[in-house]
């Protein structure tokens, strides 16, 4: 009957409320297996290991319920991925330190995120980055943007690049993923200059 229906939630924010207000891990739950398709890929994408990425995502479900009621969260995904490439790279260092033949891509190319980044990224979509790419190309470093130029602008496979470049396949995932992230952080930072530029305007008026 329409009277025991399960409550439906318009978004992340408006589940994490219900979450926080009642302590009820059936709602956290719900949050999480929303986004789990994208965590586990995440964690595979960085830690190229299946049973690896597995227990990465296992173990992000119990370290998300204790620090999430610890974060001011005002936009669930973009702190959900600060945590997820945060607890990756974690990962990665650790089996480092201990000599572990990690496959990991990014090992040679890692730095710990801060939410406030991943919220600005998550802010700018693909398709305003694709819009935008041009602009802002000439201010990545070099590997990133020779990667991001061929496989966006010139339709060039992984395997393409590879053979054009001499860069791994490795490599190219991982100059193009850091090259995506660079590239919305500086079209982000574009348009909080032309905002406050406007705001300036109007003051001046």
């Amino acid at each position: 009957m329409w009277l025991f229906k399960k409550k439906e939630y318009q978004s992340d924010e408006e589940l994490l409320r219900h979450y926080k207000q009642s302590g009820n891990k059936e709602i956290f739950a719900e949050l999480f297996k929303k986004h789990v398709t994208v965590v586990y890929g995440t964690c595979l994408f960085y830690l190229q290991d299946k049973e690896e990425a597995q227990d990465a995502t296992m173990q992000l479900f119990e370290k998300l319920l204790l620090d999430i009621n610890k974060s001011e969260i005002q936009n669930f995904k973009g702190w959900l991925s600060f945590v997820v490439r945060n607890h990756c790279i974690s990962i990665i260092r650790k089996n480092k330190a201990q000599n572990k033949n990690l496959k990991s891509y990014y090992e040679f190319e890692y730095e710990i995120p801060h939410s406030d980044t991943e919220e600005k990224i998550c802010s700018i979509s693909d398709d305003t980055m694709l819009d935008n790419m041009k602009i802002c190309l000439p201010h990545l470093k070099e590997n990133q943007r020779i990667c991001i130029e061929l496989f966006y602008l010139k339709d060039m496979s992984y395997q393409d690049i590879a053979d054009a470049t001499n860069f791994t396949l490795n490599e190219i995932k991982s100059y193009i993923q850091n090259g995506k992230r660079n590239l919305k952080l500086l079209l982000e930072a574009g348009l909080e200059k032309l905002d406050a530029s406007k705001n300036k305007t109007k003051k001046n008026a």
